[in-house]
């Protein structure tokens, strides 16, 4: 009797182990980030991410899937961060875009995750039959625009930028700034170099205000 429920007792303890959906996620994301969504494979991410290929598909679908919810998560550890940058209203306009432009220059050139920009690097090597997933990075990757604009609205309200500024400009030639930033990271530019970038930036920023 002793031996059966110690024998009971051992086979009770091998307990699956949980699925970390966000670790997961995170490991997933380095991958995409690096090597683009055509290069990553699944064989790839089961590898780096320590999941079985039926528990990935139980829980995101397919690799479309599974891109979609890193895509998700990137906004949510990394968009948003910058954004509350620029959004803080406390701070004079010019204070905000360069600490904003900080953020996402740390950001590229972090040694914690691949260089340059996510949706950029993404973005840049997709074939011509992932059109949806290309679809989904270009609406994403317009929202850093949209909040650029958002942000230059509130303070041309204020009277920082002249009424007849047009805001949309700005926002196009700040965007394309920032992926000029995300390419030079990519090809290794240091955080210093990037930093030059938004004080040569910013320097021009009164002249960009004129009519």
């Amino acid at each position: 009797m002793t031996n059966d429920v110690t024998c009971c007792t051992k086979k009770s303890r091998g307990r699956p182990k949980t699925f970390d959906r966000d670790a997961a996620l995170d490991k997933a994301m380095t991958l995409f980030w690096q090597h683009g969504y055509e290069a990553t494979s699944l064989a790839d991410l089961v590898e780096a991410t320590g999941a079985k290929a039926p528990t990935l598909y139980a829980e995101f679908t397919n690799k479309e899937g599974l891109f979609r919810a890193v895509l998700d998560r990137y906004i949510a550890r990394f968009a948003v961060r910058h954004d509350a940058q620029l959004l803080c209203e406390d701070k004079p306009l010019e204070q905000a875009l360069r600490d904003y432009f900080t953020s996402v220059a740390t950001c590229f050139t972090s040694k914690d995750t691949p260089a340059g920009c996510f949706l950029i690097n993404t973005s840049a090597t997709l074939a011509a039959s992932s059109d949806e997933i290309a679809q989904t990075i270009k609406s994403r990757h317009a929202l850093q625009e949209k909040t650029l604009v958002q942000f230059l609205q509130q303070r041309q309200a204020r009277g920082e930028i002249p009424a007849s500024r047009d805001v949309h400009a700005l926002a196009q030639f700040l965007s394309c700034i920032l992926q000029g930033m995300s390419v030079s990271a990519r090809e290794g530019a240091c955080v210093e170099k990037l930093l030059q970038i938004t004080t040569t930036t910013l320097r021009l920023w009164p002249e960009l205000l004129k009519s």
